[in-house]
């Protein structure tokens, strides 16, 4: 429906929609300036009193003669809004949107259309570093639960006229600002084209989950894969980095993260610590993290797969061998690890921050040392399950170190029943799983390995130097 130039009309359309008088945070105020009524509707809690205090009073001083030289809406705001952040609607559905996205909505008689002015004062928490991507040395400030210092974060890191952020609104009770976020010449149009029509042809009630809810609705899901088909990151920096990649940056408000898009498997293997160091340090440190990774997945399987064969190894290696006997089948204590390892990180999570550190470690040495005593554990499985357990937080990904943790298991089990035929079998299974992985644009989960790419496929291999255009004039 259409807003009119009449008041009344336009304050009964608008009542009749919006829970006036039932709902407690959602208020109403009448003025009258110039000779003419006009009616305020603003959320509490959003409203920034100061900016309204003042923007009210100058319209209170205005004489009925300056107000009837304004022909319309349009005319008033350029004459008498000094505000800088303003809108004007006419379309009933925008301006209750405008409204519950927490902006003020005033209505004018005589006026057609309503006026939206930007008068938020979000409530947020401060923009301080990530707990999961720490650094060394570097920007200590993250994403915040509010898209717009988000978009002003990264803003404030690439000052190129070509970056452009869109807004679009998700969920039809919801309505959720997500915002594309992109340079408009180095994005590719095709996978820009894409990730655009997949967002803006959401059809859910809300995004409930923020990001995990719009991954869900972008990615088609396949039960059996567990690669994580998105990228996620709390870093301003690292958004900013993604973006003059090429690549394509969605937030959503109310999560303090990042969505890159798209993603490869070799994209979870860099970190910001990579180029926050000189080539060599920052290459031998993405070679440690990621070679100590991936061993994680086949140590155990691995280990389990020596000790069927211990007849087949030298004296020199019999140390790899079970140091006592085993109560319980091997295979059986690495699967029960697996689990209690998974128990201790929830515990942690749960407990409060002045005992969680405490009793996780408490509760690890404990565990270990009455598992060995009674007989359920060897002091060999504990060791290569600690080993994977702190090899595992290399990784800042939390979704693609459980991927690891599944593939570790399956390989496991395929190891135990069907000896190195099995451990052969499931490192390809594992491949073929990555391999028929798909990206929310279609691009091969392996690139730039599957369809080979050696320049960007170096990136990923090595930090390489940062390269400067010098002058020789200066």
């Amino acid at each position: 429906m259409i807003l009119t130039e009449k008041l009344t009309e336009n304050q009964a359309l608008l009542d009749e929609i919006l829970p006036v008088g039932k709902s407690t945070d959602l208020l109403v105020r009448n003025f009258n300036f110039g000779g003419r009524e006009g009616r305020l509707y603003y959320l509490d809690g959003f409203l920034n009193d100061i900016v309204m205090e003042r923007l009210v009073a100058q319209l209170i001083n205005l004489t009925p003669k300056a107000v009837n030289q304004a022909t319309d809406m349009q005319d008033f705001v350029d004459r008498f809004i000094t505000y800088t952040e303003v809108d004007i609607y006419t379309k009933t559905d925008d301006v209750i949107t405008q409204l519950l996205a927490g902006k003020s909505v005033f209505l004018i008689d005589g006026f057609k259309g309503a006026l939206i002015l930007d008068l938020r004062d979000y409530p947020m928490r401060s923009v301080s570093e990530p707990e999961k991507e720490r650094v060394m040395r570097g920007s200590r400030d993250g994403f915040v639960e509010t898209v717009i210092f988000n978009t002003a974060l990264i803003r404030r890191r690439i000052r190129d006229p070509k970056l452009i952020v869109e807004m679009v609104n998700i969920g039809d009770r919801s309505r959720t600002d997500v915002a594309i976020v992109y340079i408009e010449d180095l994005a590719k149009p095709d996978e820009l084209a894409i990730i655009r029509n997949k967002v803006k042809g959401i059809k859910t009630q809300s995004l409930t989950l923020n990001l995990e809810s719009l991954a869900e609705c972008l990615v088609r899901s396949r039960w059996y894969n567990p690669f994580p088909k998105v990228r996620y990151t709390e870093r301003p920096d690292s958004a900013a980095a993604a973006i003059l990649e090429g690549n394509i940056i969605l937030l959503v408000d109310n999560a303090p993260a990042a969505m890159v898009l798209p993603t490869s498997i070799l994209d979870f293997l860099q970190e910001p610590n990579d180029f926050y160091f000189p080539p060599l340090i920052g290459t031998y440190i993405r070679m440690i993290r990621n070679l100590i990774f991936f061993f994680t997945l086949v140590l155990s399987p691995l280990w389990l797969l020596t000790l069927e064969s211990m007849h087949m190894l030298p004296p020199q290696l019999h140390f790899l061998g079970l140091s006592e006997p085993a109560n319980v089948p091997v295979i059986w204590q690495l699967l029960m690890l697996e689990v209690a390892i998974d128990v201790l990180r929830l515990a942690s999570v749960n407990t409060p921050n002045m005992l969680g550190n405490s009793l996780s470690i408490i509760g690890a040495l404990l565990l270990g040392d009455f598992a060995v005593k009674s007989g359920w554990m060897v002091p060999d499985v504990i060791l290569y399950m600690s080993f994977i357990a702190i090899a595992s937080f290399t990784q800042p990904s939390i979704e693609f170190g459980y991927a690891f943790k599944f593939m570790r298991v399956l390989l496991l089990i395929l190891t135990y029943f069907f000896k190195l035929w099995g451990f052969i079998g499931g490192l390809i299974l594992i491949v073929i799983v990555m391999a028929t992985n798909k990206t929310v644009t279609g691009k091969g989960y392996l690139y730039p390995l599957i369809p080979f790419d050696w320049k960007a496929l170096k990136t990923h291999l090595y930090r390489s130097k940062i390269r400067a255009d010098f002058d020789s004039k200066k």
